[in-house]
């Protein structure tokens, strides 16, 4: 309902018909094409990036709980192993009896002990070693079994075992190296109690499984193509990391894990989860650092894509609607041309092809009329005639103003054809100086932001320095020498080329000598330093202290203007922190230079 009474509504059709037909175009590319366009392509591009993150993450989750279940089966089997030692009634009667001779022992050793545990490694890759330790001092220590004397009873694992309660315990520790000082190997094992038959517990039974750190590196270094991993123990201690992985080292314990350090990593995730659910894993855990740099490398590369797949689709309807633009302002500006021919009495016809559109349809009765009007101006209707030049006055008055919405294209499209008369002539100076001052237009026009790359500000003032170069030929140079690594910092624009028309026009002009300018742009200390240099007339220190009180000076002056434009500018964008200065010697040249802290510059 609201629709229709818009429709049915005189006044709103006024005042779009009030609208230039120019400003109608532009409105119809910018909010049903251009702004379209480029809010698809967001939204697009938002959609894709959630899909990368969430696919990243994924995988991410995948590798890291598919080290974590490797983990925990090399544990569990080296844990089920334990149990079965355990519950092994002839070693515990083997071991509880006590023998009259190290013969007697030796008999019960290889009769009876010497295979029940070794039959388990072959299998279970991941033990390094199975010990059994007793109290019974009568048995002789070696293989697999050994006697629980003072400096067991003394070692760290021994003592943790105790303290814990529980008959299981994962336990990693250092010991030192018996064959090297001052250094530990790292141990990681599987410690219990052998308390399973009350009948057989005379002497009292400990047995330890050493796991091989090794086959738990494996695990964790396969997936450091996606995360770094680290097996930290009940006391937030690395046991096994992809990084360092489980070396000899000269300390006696091991390295504490600093989640804070990693959680300042901007380019990283941190992932944390528990190793299981059982005692003997409690306090275990299982941290994943990943990279984000796969993530960062999709989302540019689709970024890319949509950037290009956005500059595409506005290109080609961005020169569609120019096309579209020229057509109606041609044929328009031709109108308006044959209608000031009527107002001096020349009914000349328009000839050209009209178009079917409403414009043509204009064009067409706009020779209709003239024709009519110049077969009726020797009659007698003069009277008639007269008013439809005030009809015609009217509409030339239109026309007029349509005409003064002149599209910038037509200035370059001018500049074009004389380019092409140049260069079918091989003018190639005057070819080379059009084309220089057409860049120089099409820049100043196209400039919309305030802050522009160093690169095109130097590409800006060579355009401008060559036209230079040819109107004063062999009696001026120039010469730029930039560190490549300043182009992608950003300037306020306009901040070269106003010095550089100062030197030429007060340091070169004057003097009889080759005129050289020299423009520095480096990258020094933390600054970005811009240098212009002239070997022009060069000024005392009175004039130049003049125009300082000019620049810094809050009401307006005549002179220096160009000089006091880039002052003003720099210092509203980097305060205090810029410094500007000029120096000078008379009859030798002019240095004007600027300094800005990178820290204050953006890219």
């Amino acid at each position: 309902m609201e629709g229709s009474a818009l429709m049915r509504n005189p006044h709103f059709f006024n005042k779009v018909n009030d609208i230039p037909l120019s400003y109608k175009f532009m409105s119809i590319y910018l909010f049903c094409v251009l702004i379209p366009i480029i809010s698809i392509n967001i939204l697009f591009f938002e959609r894709i990036s959630h899909n990368i993150k969430a696919r990243e993450l994924q995988n991410l989750e995948i590798s890291l709980d598919r080290a974590k279940k490797d983990i925990n089966g090399l544990i569990e089997g080296a844990v089920a192993i334990s149990h079965a030692v355990a519950t092994d009634r002839i070693m515990y009667e083997a071991l509880d009896k006590k023998y009259g001779s190290p013969v007697d022992f030796y008999d019960a050793y290889n009769s009876l002990l010497k295979d029940k545990v070794n039959h388990y490694m072959p299998v279970n890759k991941q033990i390094e070693q199975i010990s059994v330790y007793t109290t019974n001092e009568s048995i002789q220590s070696g293989g697999n079994y050994f006697k629980l004397d003072e400096s067991v009873r003394k070692s760290e694992w021994y003592n943790r075992l105790f303290a814990a309660g529980g008959k299981v315990l994962l336990y990693a520790y250092r010991d030192a190296a018996p064959y090297k000082n001052n250094y530990y190997i790292p141990h990681f094992s599987i410690i219990s109690r052998l308390e399973a038959f009350d009948d057989a517990s005379m002497f009292a039974k400990v047995l330890k499984i050493d796991l091989n750190l090794n086959k738990f590196y494996d695990v964790i270094v396969r997936e450091r193509d996606y995360i770094q991993m680290y097996l930290i123990n009940e006391k937030n201690q690395i046991v096994v990391s992809s990084i360092e992985g489980y070396q000899m080292d000269k300390n006696d314990a091991y390295t504490t894990f600093e989640r804070d350090r990693l959680d300042r990593r901007k380019d990283s995730m941190l992932f944390d989860m528990p190793l299981g659910g059982v005692s003997y894993t409690s306090g275990w855990r299982l941290v994943g650092l990943a990279n984000t740099d796969r993530m960062t490398n999709a989302l540019k590369e689709s970024r890319s894509f949509i950037i290009l797949l956005a500059a595409a689709s506005t290109l080609i309807t961005s020169v569609l609607t120019a096309i579209m633009l020229r057509s109606y302002y041609y044929r328009v500006k031709r109108l308006s041309r044959h209608m000031e021919k009527v107002k001096n009495e020349k009914f000349d016809l328009i000839e050209l092809h009209e178009g079917r559109d409403e414009i043509g349809e204009l064009i067409r009765n706009f020779n209709r009329m003239t024709s009519k009007i110049n077969s009726l101006i020797n009659d007698v209707y003069k009277l008639e005639i007269q008013k439809k030049d005030l009809e015609l006055e009217r509409i030339r008055a239109e026309l007029n103003f349509l005409q003064s919405q002149m599209n910038p294209h037509f200035l370059f499209n001018t500049l074009n054809a004389i380019l092409v008369v140049c260069t079918r002539n091989h003018y190639t100076d005057v070819t080379e100086i059009i084309k220089s001052l057409s860049k120089i237009l099409r820049r100043l026009l196209s400039w919309k932001d305030d802050l522009v790359s160093l690169q095109e500000e130097v590409l800006f003032t060579e355009m401008y320095l060559k036209i230079e170069k040819f109107r004063f030929g062999d009696k001026f140079s120039y010469h730029f020498a930039v560190d490549e690594e300043a182009f992608a910092y950003k300037i306020p624009k306009m901040s070269l080329q106003p010095l550089v028309e100062n030197a030429c026009k007060h340091g070169l002009q004057t003097i009889k000598s080759p005129g050289m300018i020299h423009i520095s742009i480096r990258l020094n200390d933390d600054k970005l330093k811009v240098s212009i240099t002239d070997n022009g007339i060069g000024m005392d220190s009175a004039t130049i202290k003049k125009i300082m009180i000019n620049m810094t000076s809050e009401t307006e002056v005549s002179g220096n203007i160009g000089i006091r434009n880039v002052y003003r500018r720099l210092k509203l964008y980097y305060e205090e922190r810029v410094r500007f200065d000029i120096a000078s010697t008379p009859s030798e040249g002019t240095e004007i230079f600027f300094e800005i802290p990178l820290m204050r510059l953006t890219h």
